[in-house]
């Protein structure tokens, strides 16, 4: 069982950025109905988060297009935190190498496919981190991203990586061990639905795949159980987080790893274990290409999304829970000690790939659809 006070080491115990979890929710609530509202969202200003970073020392340079460079990133409510880490310190960097030049960077977090759908409806961010690759597949295929976008950074273009956690409540009164424990009959989970969450399409392949060496009729079965005692499928992580910590709904929550660090630093502690067999969640980063020549800006997007894979930027992830992929990092004893081993975790590819992912299991007549349906008829007997 794991508790997050190593944590304390790293970060101390104001919370990330002086807010509580709850604040955190509620903002990202507001930013969520904006981005399901009306897609004109040019005008509306207040569906941005824009974040001035002001750089110190420019000494009279008179505000013109010279003293400053902007770009707009565009990611999840998740990464939320470790940006605000991050932003200021690329911006700072950036000064100072280019004559004391003002960095701007307008900001915009949402659910991962919600981001997605509004980039191809015209919103015209320089730079994406994804839950999923399968959105940022979604923009190389409508044609703001090049293909071979993989290929322009380290590690496949991923900066961090989480994996699945089993969130409990304090004690773990139902003695909750590992993914086996899910398909008792007195246990309650919470999980989003993989329907609209990226999130839950992990944590259904984090399911499927603690079964999956028993063959696939046994891993369908397994995840049917399971889904069978998830009563309620919030639309995301987030929303999740909230009706598990808040409204004290379910025995377990089935989230990532690094949104449970991330709710402990900011007061809402509760003990969580990570199953040794678990999947390796990849969050990916990538230029929009055509924006970005729209805007012509390119050295300083190139510049800021190199940043990410710095120590600096690797020691702000995983300052918010996720995990580094720099091996020095990631190896520090507080690090180690809150993020457990895992055996080998499988990887998107290992299904096929998302393209393969998203057509067996959750396009309509997929895998998860069959589930919930039969689930549904089981109820209504």
């Amino acid at each position: 069982m794991v508790r997050s006070r190593e944590w304390d080491k790293i970060v101390g115990r104001q919370g990330i950025g002086g807010h509580g979890l709850q604040a955190s929710q509620d903002q990202d609530q507001r930013d969520q109905r904006q981005a399901r509202g009306d897609r004109r969202w040019l005008p509306r200003l207040g569906s941005w988060l824009a974040v001035a970073v002001l750089a110190l020392g420019l000494g009279g340079c008179g505000g013109g297009p010279r003293d400053r460079v902007e770009l707009t990133l565009v990611s999840l409510n998740t990464m939320k935190a470790a940006y605000s880490q991050i932003i200021p310190a690329f911006a700072e960097q950036w000064r100072q190498e280019h004559s004391g030049q003002e960095v701007i960077v307008s900001q915009s977090y949402g659910p991962s496919g919600s981001q997605t759908r509004a980039l191809i409806d015209g919103l015209d961010g320089d730079v994406v981190h994804l839950g999923l690759g399968l959105d940022v597949e979604k923009l190389e295929e409508t044609g703001l991203i090049d293909p071979g976008w993989e290929a322009e950074l380290p590690n496949q273009s991923v900066p961090t990586t989480s994996v699945v956690a089993l969130i409990v409540r304090d004690g773990n009164p139902k003695q909750i061990e590992d993914w086996e424990d899910l398909i008792r009959p007195d246990v309650s989970i919470l999980t989003p639905d993989p329907k609209t969450s990226g999130a839950a399409r992990w944590t259904f392949l984090a399911l499927w795949h603690a079964a999956s060496d028993r063959g696939e009729a046994a891993a369908e079965a397994f995840v049917k159980q399971v889904y069978r005692n998830a009563p309620l499928l919030p639309r995301d992580a987030r929303e999740a987080t909230g009706i598990f910590y808040k409204q004290r709904r379910g025995d377990v929550l089935v989230n990532y790893e690094n949104e449970a660090i991330l709710a402990a630093l900011n007061g809402e502690e509760l003990p969580y274990l990570v199953p040794r067999r678990n999947v390796e969640i990849a969050n990916p980063v990538a230029i929009v290409d055509r924006y970005v020549e729209r805007h012509g800006n390119r050295e300083v997007v190139e510049a800021f999304v190199r940043f990410l894979f710095t120590p600096e930027a690797q020691r702000a992830f995983a300052a918010t829970g996720f995990r580094s992929i720099d091996p020095a990092i990631a190896a520090t004893p507080a690090l180690a000690a809150t993020h457990p081993a895992v055996d080998n975790p499988a990887t998107a590819a290992d299904f096929g790939g998302w393209s393969a992912i998203q057509k067996k299991f959750f396009e309509s007549g997929g895998t998860f659809d069959r589930i919930r349906q039969q689930l549904a008829a089981n109820r209504d007997r």
